[in-house]
């Protein structure tokens, strides 16, 4: 009888929990409650943020967290406006200067000590994906079901770049990075958003042209869903660390789980509302 290894049961066993709860969350609750629910996930990678940053002692990591919460606390209480646009659009900017520049490392220099500029870009990377996530499960009608399709998109993207980069994988992408991506990933997980797009609007009763506009920002989502991973791998290669952390019985961290995340969805959110797709 094949036996299941005591890492593959937990990683198992931890999907098992975590998805039927967010899928939950996301479509049956209000956008308090669901804001509630992936500030955990953020106040926890911000902790596992402070080790990337190089900050050791307790108290100032917690004052860390205490720094994003009240962050986000206090962005729940500005009254809604076009300042969330402006956020959203800041954040998709650096994320794409870092898709120029990320590609071009060929060497990581392994760092040591506190990075206070790092604990600065940490406002961008966790807070931003926690904005654009709960504007788009309150903002508009269909946001619930377009939050849960971004989760599913970028689920698809990573499934199809493991695949394809098996399969044909043979130029690496950024080999100084993360070494196990390829350019064939990266085309499996284009081909694989452009089918999510699709049938995004067949299940939206989109026209023609809407169509091509939801295949565009699932194409352009995924292909900075890819920099959010590559940028962590960095954070971690700078550390000489495998995992970001052990929050999570078999997955790693946090940040391990939601980095392509923290990049897809301020791209994905700002495009939805800039094309009016959903409403």
């Amino acid at each position: 009888m094949l036996t299941v290894s005591n890492a593959l049961r937990r990683r198992a066993t931890t999907a098992a929990l975590l998805i039927p709860l967010t899928v939950t969350v996301v479509l049956w609750s209000p956008t308090s409650i669901f804001g509630l629910y992936f500030a955990a996930f953020v106040l926890l990678g911000a902790w596992e943020w402070t080790g990337l940053a190089g900050l050791a002692r307790i108290p100032a990591r917690v004052g860390y967290l205490v720094t994003i919460g009240a962050a986000l606390l206090g962005l729940w209480f500005v009254p809604p406006g076009p300042w969330s646009l402006w956020l959203l659009a800041g954040a998709a900017l650096w994320w794409w200067w870092l898709a120029l520049t990320l590609p071009r490392i060929q060497t990581v220099t392994p760092t040591a000590g506190l990075s206070a500029r790092l604990l600065l870009t940490g406002l961008i990377v966790l807070v931003g994906p926690w904005v654009a996530m709960v504007h788009l499960h309150g903002a508009l009608p269909a946001g619930p079901l377009l939050l849960l399709f971004l989760l599913v998109l970028i689920w698809v993207a990573d499934s199809a770049a493991y695949f394809s980069g098996r399969r044909w994988g043979k130029a690496k992408l950024a080999p100084a990075l993360s070494p196990g991506k390829t350019w064939a990933g990266v085309h499996g997980a284009l081909i694989g958003a452009a089918l999510c797009g699709a049938a995004l609007g067949l299940a939206l009763e989109l026209d023609w042209h809407e169509t091509l506009l939801a295949i565009l920002i699932c194409g352009l989502t995924v292909a900075i869903s890819i920099v959010g991973d590559l940028y962590e791998s960095l954070l971690k290669r700078r550390r000489g660390l495998k995992d970001s952390g052990r929050l999570l019985p078999g997955h790693g961290g946090v940040l391990d789980r939601i980095d392509s995340l923290t990049s897809a969805a301020p791209i994905f959110t700002l495009g939805v509302i800039l094309t009016g797709i959903g409403r």
